[in-house]
């Protein structure tokens, strides 16, 4: 497809070609996407989410962070070669849209769902080990 090209799909959803030079669904578009600041970040970002990862017992947790890390890093990879993020989902409802977001954008709403359903719902720990105290 051709930038900025559109095709309607269904009555509330258009396969679309739009760069996203910002960060977060476009809302920080004021932020430069290949600046070192921007990308040093989403290293750093990602740096803690494999940390986290390898340290978690739960493996929903560890599920999710690994659908961000995923998604996160998609979108830094985009951001390094090409200096933007290209995204292809544009719903809408009558004159509102949301943002264009792409596949790794999904991964990271997942995983975040992920995480708060987990932690919302609470967790069993399967790995806890008695302590003797009673």
């Amino acid at each position: 497809m051709a930038y900025g090209e559109s095709i309607s799909v269904t009555p509330f959803f258009n396969w679309v070609h739009v760069w996203n030079t910002g960060a977060a669904f476009s809302l920080l578009r004021m932020v430069e996407a290949g600046s070192a600041t921007f990308i040093g970040i989403a290293v750093v970002v990602s740096i803690f989410l494999i940390k986290l990862i390898l340290e978690n017992r739960h493996k929903g947790e560890a599920i999710a962070y690994s659908l961000i890390l995923g998604g996160a890093m998609g979108n830094l990879i985009d951001r390094v070669f090409r200096g933007y993020v290209v995204d292809s989902f544009d719903f809408y409802w009558r004159d509102w849209h949301w943002p264009a977001f792409n596949l790794a954008d999904i991964a990271i709403v997942l995983g975040a769902l992920l995480f708060v359903s987990g932690s919302l719902l609470g967790k069993t720990n399967t790995n806890a080990e008695p302590d003797g105290s009673d």
